[in-house]
């Protein structure tokens, strides 16, 4: 007996490991893949549809070859015509390519570009580094539940 279980794949799967994120054999396929970070309902539905997957199936019932389509689609939309509109990483400052970055990449692509702000010396990332709001919200009275406040005299 070896050591490496290969799973059966006409049997139902309970959790589906896709792009290092667990998903739900037990929900629609549509709602079961926006547990990958960077994939909402509206990008999972434009997948699954050029993937030709059934949306009316669970996501356990997927084979390995409608798991690979759709991770193929999910990291090279362009090459399947999905619009430049639809994807969530346009104009890439570095590059400037038109992508989708899901999962890692996009916590990847998040840090780079909040190091950058703070690199040089950007308002934005300024505040980031400060741990202040970003975005021009007050700051007087509200968001201080997260802060550390000075010891009250007794």
């Amino acid at each position: 007996m070896s050591g490496i279980v290969v799973p059966d794949r006409t049997a139902f799967q309970y959790i589906i490991r896709l792009l290092n994120t667990n998903i739900d054999g037990k929900r629609n396929v549509q709602y079961a893949m926006t547990a990958i970070k960077g994939i909402g309902p509206r990008y999972s539905n434009l997948v699954l549809k050029k993937a030709d997957v059934d949306l009316t199936k669970r996501a356990g019932e997927l084979t390995n070859d409608e798991l690979e389509r759709v991770v193929t689609i999910m990291q090279n939309p362009r090459q399947y015509k999905i619009p430049d509109w639809f994807l969530n990483r346009q104009k890439d400052i570095k590059d400037g390519k038109y992508s989708q970055a899901v999962a890692n990449q996009l916590d990847n692509k998040l840090r780079e570009d909040l190091e950058r702000l703070k690199k040089i010396r950007a308002h934005r990332g300024l505040r980031h580094y400060w741990g202040v709001k970003v975005r021009g919200q007050h700051t007087k009275t509200t968001g201080r539940r997260g802060r550390q406040i000075a010891n009250k005299k007794k």
